[in-house]
């Protein structure tokens, strides 16, 4: 794709200034990552509107690579473009929210499956590593590194399964639960109740049983649904 119009930002430009193509979709693929992580983080919050003069200001770029990266986030669910009013952050709703834990329930109960298959020594000690960090903050009762552990922990567990549709489908999903999940786990029942059942799952995959490291994995999604479910419940 040709961007170059997008970046001529007065009559005088000199076209010797202007990057080529492939460094143009390089600037619009980074600057697409740092607003997803803005999304993700909650420094742009669902609701609040992308607003281009900030945003351009902010990463000192034109707004041809910036309304492209917008499309691409609008394309992996996390904006949403209002004719005549802009983008906006997403506002992922409770029942879209209890939607998508049932689709991720199903995919990561296939990621326990097939890891009972490929799973390692080394693969296993990894593992063993993030649960017993996870138990020592969550003894801490830090919510933030809690948090962090939890996600890389997943994401090692779906990396090693080796099946990149599976990959890229689970992550689509995680990234939209981003929008609306992230204070579940501490609001109802804790940090250390979720990783016992993490424990479970490796002990699980660990026998190479594929059934119950299935019936782990899918068990896990559904215990965090109802955890989700609470804090509606509550109006947390």
């Amino acid at each position: 794709m040709n961007l170059q119009p997008d970046v001529i930002t007065d009559a005088t430009t000199d076209p010797g200034t202007l990057p080529a193509p492939a460094e143009t979709s390089s600037l619009r693929a980074s600057i697409e990552l740092d607003l997803e992580h803005m999304i993700l983080t909650g420094e742009l919050l669902p609701g609040q509107r992308l607003n281009e003069l900030q945003l351009s200001a902010k990463f000192g770029i034109s707004r041809g690579p910036l309304r492209e990266a917008m499309r691409g986030l609008n394309a992996k669910g996390l904006v949403e473009t209002i004719r005549n009013r802009g983008v906006f952050v997403r506002a992922v709703l409770a029942a879209e929210a209890l939607e998508i834990y049932d689709v991720r329930a199903a995919i990561f109960g296939l990621a326990g499956r097939i890891l009972a298959d490929r799973v390692d020594d080394a693969m296993l000690n990894r593992m063993h590593e993030f649960l017993d960090e996870m138990d020592r903050v969550a003894r801490q009762q830090s919510f933030d590194e809690y948090y962090r552990l939890n996600l890389a922990f997943h994401d090692f567990l779906i990396q090693s399964t080796g099946n990149k549709t599976l990959v890229s489908d689970y992550k689509a999903l995680v990234k939209k639960l981003h929008l609306c999940r992230a204070r579940s786990l501490v609001q109802a029942g804790g940090l250390a109740v979720s990783n016992r059942e993490h424990r479970d799952m490796i002990d699980a995959v660990s026998t190479g049983d594929k059934e119950r490291a299935q019936s782990a994995f899918f068990r896990h999604v559904e215990r965090s649904k109802q955890r989700f479910a609470t804090t509606i419940d509550a109006g947390l």
